[in-house]
């Protein structure tokens, strides 16, 4: 629940403030964070790593 919350707090905070420009951004960190955690402890960590 707690993580909803955020999001719609970052939401009413990109909306309020005209702030559309920073949601590309912020999705792009999310994904190669995410792609960082997966790549850790996954058999595909020699597969991510070629790409960069």
């Amino acid at each position: 629940m707690a993580k909803a919350t955020i999001l719609k707090e970052l939401w009413d905070f990109l909306k309020t403030r005209k702030r559309f420009w920073l949601a590309p951004i912020i999705i792009i960190l999310v994904l190669l964070s995410l792609l960082i955690v997966f790549a850790q402890s996954s058999a595909v960590a020699p597969f991510i790593y070629t790409l960069f």
